[in-house]
């Protein structure tokens, strides 16, 4: 909870003779809050931010430690600590029985200049929608409220549950890469290069468990699954590629390989996931989730996944496999890969970290014959060299203390625990609606009646506090079904479940008259 902060008169700023500017410290630390980040640091980056904007002028005299503290209700040696690192960086500078000056920025009155805005003429502008390649942000995608946390009922796919997250143990791997030896291993510029200990722990730890044995050389890093999708794209598809994809399917891999050519085919899907037809055989490539359908969570059996190798092979086809999320299938064994099945290096696999972890994390992986990930690397290294080495090694550590196996067990028995209570809740509160909801899932794919507009649901919903996703973001074409929702519930505590898929009945109610 934030503090609105109340300072007396007295605690102004003095500035030079003739200057008219004076700080309020209620208004320098209005964000200041005794939750969150530490209470020194919060100090020292407000008041950072003051000078450098110039809302604290040179000379300006600060209050007293003892005063400060009494207006932030903090102990005295925090400000102390937060002035004197202050000092140590050149900001402030301490005079003896006087207090804490600002200290004088060489160079902030043309800084200021050069920042701020000159006049310019709209009529000489640029027409960006003319020189424009593409539109991006005309594309169907996933919308999600960015207030979500507010909500008591968030029943959104792959947000971030701090209940769920391995704080402690992240920390001591955060801590370790930070060490001073690791740091010697990391901080160098690896060029187009990753982690050689994240590559290892991924052999390791991760790809064992989804039958794939791969050499180092045919393993690359990338900003989360998003980045490997479009790299992917990149290297191999142009405007002549035919490319298809699962319909319903993952909006942002259809956006991506749309960017590249306009030959993106929908291939319909059932409770097996993606049918095997003879339509297949036209495409040059194929995206495909086989492990958790996306979004109808739907896992691919076996005879399928072989069925589908055999058509690759014989119409000379390659295939993306996007392996999201099955660390927490139950029995892993007996759903391995597709790439597991794959003798002639045709699949191209995807897999992520932040998936389990945290959708902040982004990192992600591509494993592909050394050929092609020596590409990708040279492709990569045009966009951003490589991500942060910092956090690979962090991730490295995490994977090698066997924390990484232990999270997907807890979470495993989490979202077991939630999807179980939807099933119930569902049937119970919704019995007009289907649902498909996979084993080892985070969320469910739900239809409605017929005649059911999920997006005027979504919205009633939202006003009881419920949050959902429309599914027709998930299909092609301009007229896609509107009578499906996606309800993930990673984000949403146990507890809450049974009450939200309530309050959503009552909207739902409240549609039909």
């Amino acid at each position: 909870m934030e503090h609105g902060i109340s300072a007396p008169p007295n605690f102004e700023a003095v500035t030079p003779a003739g200057s008219e500017e004076t700080v309020i410290w209620d208004s320098l630390f209005r964000k200041f809050s005794h939750g969150g980040r530490s209470l020194q640091v919060q100090i020292r980056q407000m008041i950072v931010a003051a000078i450098e904007e110039r809302r604290l002028p040179a000379a300006a005299r600060m209050p007293s430690s003892r005063d400060l503290a009494a207006i932030l209700g903090v102990a005295r040696n925090t400000v102390v600590l937060a002035y004197q690192q202050l000092v140590d960086k050149g900001f402030l500078e301490s005079r003896e029985r006087s207090g804490y000056f600002v200290r004088g920025i060489a160079g902030s009155d043309r800084r200021e200049s050069a920042l701020r805005p000159s006049p310019s003429d709209h009529r000489d502008s640029p027409d960006w929608s003319e020189r424009f390649t593409m539109r991006p942000s005309a594309r169907r995608n996933i919308v999600k409220t960015k207030e979500w946390l507010s909500y008591p009922y968030p029943f959104l796919y792959g947000q971030f549950d701090p209940g769920l997250f391995p704080t402690n143990d992240w920390r001591e791997c955060a801590r370790g890469a930070s060490s001073v030896l690791e740091i010697h291993n990391w901080a160098r510029d690896l060029v187009d290069g990753d982690d050689p200990e994240l590559i290892d722990q991924l052999r390791l730890h991760v790809l064992p468990r989804r039958g794939i044995w791969a050499s180092p050389d045919e393993i690359i890093v990338t900003i989360g699954a998003q980045q490997a999708l479009y790299l992917l794209a990149r290297l191999l598809m142009n405007s002549g590629s035919v490319v298809g994809v699962e319909d319903p399917g993952y909006p942002d891999a259809r956006n991506i390989f749309s960017i590249m050519t306009d030959h993106v085919c929908g291939m319909p899907v059932d409770q097996g996931g993606l049918i095997i037809s003879e339509s297949l055989g036209a495409c040059d490539y194929l995206y495909v989730t086989p492990g958790h359908q996306c979004p109808t969570t739907v896992t691919m059996p076996v005879e399928r996944r072989k069925a589908l190798l055999n058509i690759a092979s014989q119409r000379d086809m390659v295939i993306i496999e996007d392996d999201y999320e099955t660390e927490l299938l139950p029995n892993t064994r007996e759903t391995p890969s597709l790439k597991s099945f794959d003798q002639a290096g045709r699949v191209l696999y995807v897999g992520s970290l932040s998936k389990v972890l945290a959708p902040g994390l982004r990192l992600g992986y591509i494993i592909a014959p050394s050929e092609v990930v020596r590409e990708l690397r040279a492709l990569r290294r045009l966009m951003l060299r490589h991500p942060p080495s910092n956090n690979q090694r962090a991730a490295a550590l995490f994977l090698g203390l066997g924390h990484y196996k232990a999270h997907t067990r807890r979470l495993g028995t989490s979202l077991s625990s939630r999807a179980a209570q939807l099933d119930v809740a569902l049937k119970r509160h919704l019995p007009e609606f289907s649902f498909l909801l996979g084993e080892g899932v985070s969320s469910c794919w739900l239809k409605g009646p017929d005649d059911l507009d999920g997006n005027a649901l979504a919205a009633e919903a939202q006003k009881l506090g419920v949050l959902v996703e429309t599914g027709e973001v998930f299909f092609m074409g301009d007229h896609a079904p509107k009578n499906y929702l996606r309800l993930g519930f990673a984000s949403i505590p146990l507890e809450r479940i049974e009450p939200g898929i309530a309050a959503l009945a009552t909207a739902y109610r409240g549609l039909r008259g």
